[in-house]
């Protein structure tokens, strides 16, 4: 069997020539024959992983161009005559690197477990029977049982289909849904014409399918893209500020190192010493551990995201949760309990008839599409016996016509039963039957009956329209039967507001979300709603509001307004990219297959485990539960996070400054280096141990209450701020080294030494709040994290090991001004911090 040396392309074969190739039939492969067939083809992904990703991991942390001049210039050493210099620096390189990988690879880990929970599936034939397996197990030669809804696992050729209509928008670019039907094509055929075959990366809108999996993940059409354009996710919020932050550090570093290696070159000081000196600062100012702090912070975030049953499949999401000020999201399930119940079967005049209801419940025992909480309201209300009925044919619901319709024999009776949005009935009716089953003319009743559907609709039901028809002689039915209907009456159905959702709303609103409710429901219904919730007198605009809005326009109202009724599939992803264009963190909460647009477009993008495939493949995060209120939990996650992460940033850049910026005024005056580099990574090494403990520190509530957006500027400032601060207690420990001790040359190194790794971890107390540094309990693990590392950096001297890195012992004297210094810097830091952060708010 091959599907790469195919005679003819797939689409001109017949599909007994087709079955043949593939070596399968009709009844599904037999399960040995899929496993080794999955062995053969590998995992059906767009991106295989690679067994040695772990290296690849590893080595992943030496890529940093600082990091690869430094061990060239070990090698330098080496060869020079310098062999222990040489292999200390490279011992704590490794050592700095090894530390990165070893908890980017726990946080890689930690999520694979957390995503394993979400498993999107597909319904394949194999032994013969239908059985539900997960699409990464899907092969060429399975057979595949498509409904509205599913997702397209593979390159696959029809089989057989009825109104089937699949969305090839992610492929072709086409805005419609196209009609796939079996049958044999042209060579020549191009792909968006190509009406027999569904395409990996597509879905299903409506209708129903059996198709032939011919290509599974590289291979397929949309594999091939990927690979051509190395397709990768859009630049998140988040991730845009990591990148502005990293070219704020690269323009500091460049300057600094050139300036300081300049100066020590002009005082004749030899050139490999002052090139390494230069080097181990550079390493020293940039934040090497960022990313592995970033990947532990979202993967400890993710986990205690999953705890509250919310899974995340992309990490990046739990850091615009933290940005994001604007949710929308549909009512069915989120807002509203989701389990719909039907309250009544109503005829024109508004009185229970129990025919309209037996209709409404034939029309839904025998929809065979994609199944909808209407129709089980239905058929869980009442259950007739239907045995004297059969079905032959249907025409499926789509989101163009908005109705469904079943034709049934009954005796020698054949009729078409159609329902669906009210209006949509409406229109294809020319008369109404009357509780005495006498029919009249549309005309005369067209407005009672929209009347009565207002009324119902502002009282918060929920409401669609029943119609019928005789169909005499005929065995099938297409969308062209629709047509001179008798209208029967009104399905009157509701779904209750959930409990509590209007205090969840206002916790939302408490942290600086505005919520946005995105509906497809008439809009006297949305308006209802809101009033239920708690968001009365708000601005709303419908579907045919939009469609006469221009994009400039929408843009211009987007933000003033709060429900969206009656709304289409485009128009959701269309609201969702003006609200980002606004200047919004945006996040779209939806279930069905006219969410999955939205949700792509969205920054977050949030959906069910029992949500359709397309919508949970177009996910960042998944709730396990239909739960708003889990949300309100995420968004504090979000921002828990990302306040860790600017901990890490703000204590690595400041203190690191601060030590470059005292370097650069010590080579001045010192006639030797004022630190060996290996004592400078030895630093570094050091002082980022209590900070990668930020991962786990506690958050002060006021930084949980707003959204906050990286904000290079005030980086810049803070960095110079601190830097400088930090700086001043370097010249003042220079000052009693050199004046009070007057220290030589190691003792001189060693003092700074134990002052810079002292209070570099002292001060990440100071920093990491707002508040009055003994007003804010750190984690534990940051607390002994930094207690732990001021120990061995005054033990270090005396050890052996210390003498390896060229540290001496320090008199007691020393110590005591030491923690003189130290106490002094920590107080000033104190002050400076609460009146930097009181000019920020005035």
């Amino acid at each position: 069997m091959t599907t790469k040396t195919a005679v003819a392309p797939f689409w001109t074969l017949s599909l007994p020539e087709l079955l043949q190739q593939l070596d399968t039939s009709s009844e599904g492969l037999a399960s040995e024959d899929a496993h080794q067939r999955l062995i053969r083809f590998g995992l059906n992904h767009l991106r295989r992983k690679s067994r040695l990703r772990e290296a690849v991991l590893l080595l992943s942390q030496f890529k940093s161009p600082i990091i690869l001049i430094l061990l060239s210039a070990a090698g330098l050493s080496v060869y020079l005559g310098n062999p222990t210099d040489a292999f200390i620096i490279l011992v704590i390189v490794f050592m700095s690197g090894l530390l990165g990988y070893w908890q980017e690879r726990g946080a890689s880990h930690a999520v694979e477990r957390l995503l394993a929970v979400v498993r999107v599936t597909a319904e394949v034939v194999r032994d013969g029977t239908v059985h539900e397996l997960a699409v990464d197990e899907i092969v060429p030669g399975d057979i595949l049982l498509l409904s509205a809804g599913a997702g397209v696992p593979g390159d696959c050729r029809v089989m057989e289909s009825k109104d089937l209509f699949v969305d090839e928008a992610t492929l072709t670019g086409e805005t419609y849904p196209i009609e796939k039907t079996a049958g044999v094509l042209a060579h020549d055929s191009p792909l968006n014409q190509r009406t027999n075959c569904v395409w990996m990366g597509t879905h299903v809108i409506s209708g129903s399918a059996r198709a032939i999996v011919v290509r599974t993940g590289k291979s397929t059409e949309f594999g091939g893209i990927a690979q051509r354009l190395t397709l990768r996710p859009p630049e998140t919020e988040f991730e845009r500020g990591v990148r502005r932050f990293g070219y704020l550090l690269l323009e500091v570093t460049l300057v600094l190192v050139m300036a300081i290696f300049a100066i020590n070159v002009a005082l004749a000081r030899p050139v490999l010493d002052a090139f390494l000196f230069s080097m181990a600062l550079a390493v020293g100012l940039t934040p090497q551990l960022l990313p592995a702090i970033i990947s532990i912070n979202l993967a400890h975030g993710a986990k205690r995201m999953a705890r509250q049953k919310v899974i995340v499949k992309r990490l990046a999401a739990i850091e615009n949760f933290g940005s994001m000020n604007v949710l929308c999201c549909d009512k069915t399930g989120t807002l509203t309990e989701g389990v719909v119940r039907l309250h009544s079967a109503i005829d024109a005049d508004g009185k229970d008839n129990v025919r309209v209801l037996f209709h409404a419940y034939l029309n839904a025992v025998f929809e065979s599409g994609f199944l909808n909480p209407i129709d089980e309201a239905i058929r869980r209300h009442r259950v007739f016996d239907v045995s004297g009925y059969r079905k032959l044919d249907e025409e499926p619901y789509d989101f163009v016509r908005k109705r469904l319709s079943i034709f049934v024999a009954h005796g020698d009776r054949r009729i078409m039963i159609t329902k669906g949005a009210l209006p949509s009935v409406l229109s294809i009716c020319s008369s109404v039957e009357l509780a005495d089953g006498t029919p009249v003319g549309m005309d005369g009743m067209r407005d009672s009956l929209l009347q009565r559907f207002a009324n119902l609709s502002s009282s918060g039901f929920r409401v669609i329209g029943i119609a019928s028809r005789d169909q005499a002689g005929e065995s099938k039915i297409t969308k062209d039967h629709e047509c001179d209907m008798t209208f029967l009456g009104f399905v009157v159905l509701y779904d209750p507001p959930k409990a509590g959702i209007a205090a969840t709303l206002a916790s939302l609103k408490g942290l600086g979300v505005s919520f946005k409710l995105v509906t497809g429901d008439h809009h006297l219904v949305a308006a209802h709603l809101n009033e239920q919730i708690g968001l009365s007198n708000s601005r709303m605009v419908t579907g045919g509001d939009l469609r006469q809005l221009s994009d400039e326009a929408l843009l211009a109202q987007v933000n003033g307004v709060q429900i969206f009724a009656e709304v289409e599939p485009n128009q959701k992803e269309r609201i969702i990219l003006a609200l980002k264009k606004a200047g919004n963190v945006v996040g779209y909460s939806g279930d069905g297959i006219n969410d999955a647009s939205a949700l792509h477009a969205a920054d977050v993008g949030i959906s069910v485990d029992s949500a359709v495939d397309v919508a949970k493949e177009a996910a960042d995060i998944v709730l396990l539960d239909k739960d708003l209120g889990v949300l309100v939990d995420g968004v504090r996650e979000g921002r828990v996070t990302f306040a860790n992460t600017l901990k890490y940033v703000f204590m690595a850049t400041s203190a690191n400054f601060g030590n470059m910026f005292s370097m650069a005024g010590a080579s001045l005056f010192l006639t030797f280096l004022p630190l060996l580099p290996k004592q400078i990574l030895l630093t570094n090494v050091l002082t980022d141990i209590p900070e990668m403990a930020i991962a786990t520190d506690l958050v002060d509530e006021e930084l949980i209450q707003r959204p906050r957006r990286w904000d290079i500027r005030f980086i810049k400032k803070f960095m110079l701020t601190f830097g400088l601060v930090s700086s001043v207690f370097d010249y003042l420990t220079f000052a009693a080294l050199l004046v009070v001790l007057d220290a030589g040359t190691e003792q001189f190194r060693t003092g700074w030494f134990v002052e810079s790794v002292i209070s570099a971890a002292m001060i990440v107390l100071v920093i990491r709040t707002r508040r009055p540094f003994f007003h804010s309990r750190p984690a534990k693990g940051l607390f002994l994290a930094t207690i732990g590392i001021v120990a061995v950096t005054l033990v270090l001297p005396f050890t052996p090991l210390g003498r390896v890195f060229g540290l001496a012992t320090l008199p007691i004297s020393f110590l005591a001004v030491l923690s003189i210094i130290v106490a002094l810097y920590m107080i000033t830091a104190e002050v400076v911090k609460k009146v930097f952060y009181a000019r920020l708010s005035s």
